[in-house]
């Protein structure tokens, strides 16, 4: 039986290939162009990425009818986010481009950039997700080849646009450590998603086991299953300056209170640790 990921990649090439019927590779450069340029990522110790998606295979739906994207977002960079995650697959996570371009609009005056998260398989979407505003983009290594990788890498580079590289196992990260920059740069991240894409079950542990297979002076970011305070202090001990949180915060009436409260514990465990060192 084929896994969720498998069944991901095969819609997101189909979405891909109708792209390219309905427009041009040429004239979607073109009208990335026009955009404003892309935001970079500013991170201090510790910073947060927050996610806006209305439904996730795992938990459900996570937006009620009186669910107001426009507030959530608003929250979300009120709350102090590096940047904000947008969700554009739309059977499994009910998103499209135009929840990413009415936040890349939205959040542009508050200097808050946001990130394209989807299953992107062609640099056809990197690019589309430039002319939709986005800053950055996810690019999963388990469901690309080397080559595949890095075109879409290259393409989101020269574009300007960070780049979230996601891994799910060590053969992921030896992947990706070809990819992150001979010095460091602020605009390549490097996550580990602790989510099991068979079961969707998550496995907090794969943190701890996988942190020390990241270069200390590249970003790394803990992905999906952290829920609160302690989760938070758990991954920073492990040596990640960022963490990526979607459903804990769509289910939060007070998400503006709860991404500052993650940041400043993620912080104090980042100054601990620098004082006793």
């Amino acid at each position: 039986m084929d896994n969720f990921l498998d069944r991901m990649a095969r819609s997101s090439r189909e979405r891909a290939r109708l792209g390219r019927k309905r427009e041009s590779i040429g004239a979607l450069a073109a009208r990335a162009e026009a955009v404003p340029e892309p935001l970079p990522l500013k991170l201090q110790a510790f910073d947060l990425i927050a996610e806006l998606k209305l439904r996730s295979p795992a938990a459900g739906g996570l937006a009620g009818d009186e669910f107001d994207p426009g507030r959530q977002l608003e929250s979300y960079a009120n709350g102090g986010a590096a940047a904000v995650s947008i969700l554009t697959e739309p059977e499994d996570f009910q998103g499209c481009l135009e929840h990413l371009q009415d936040a890349a609009s939205q959040l542009r005056p508050l200097a808050c950039p946001v990130m394209r998260k989807d299953f992107l398989v062609d640099p056809y979407q990197v690019i589309e997700a430039r002319a939709n505003g986005a800053s950055g983009v996810l690019l999963i290594a388990a469901m690309l080849t080397d080559a595949a990788l890095d075109e879409l890498f290259a393409t989101a580079r020269e574009l300007g646009l960070f780049v979230l590289l996601e891994a799910f196992d060590s053969d992921d990260l030896d992947r990706l450590a070809r990819l992150a920059p001979a010095e460091s740069d602020s605009q390549v991240l490097i996550g580990i998603n602790s989510r099991n894409l068979k079961t969707l079950n998550v496995d907090f542990n794969r943190f701890g086991r996988l942190a020390g297979q990241i270069r200390e002076d590249v970003p790394a970011v803990a992905e999906s299953g952290i829920e609160n305070v302690s989760d938070i202090e758990a991954v920073a001990k492990l040596g990640f300056c960022l963490a990526l949180v979607g459903s804990a915060l769509m289910r939060d009436d007070d998400a503006e209170n709860t991404v500052a409260s993650f940041i400043a514990a993620g912080r104090r465990v980042i100054r601990g640790q620098a004082a006793c060192s």
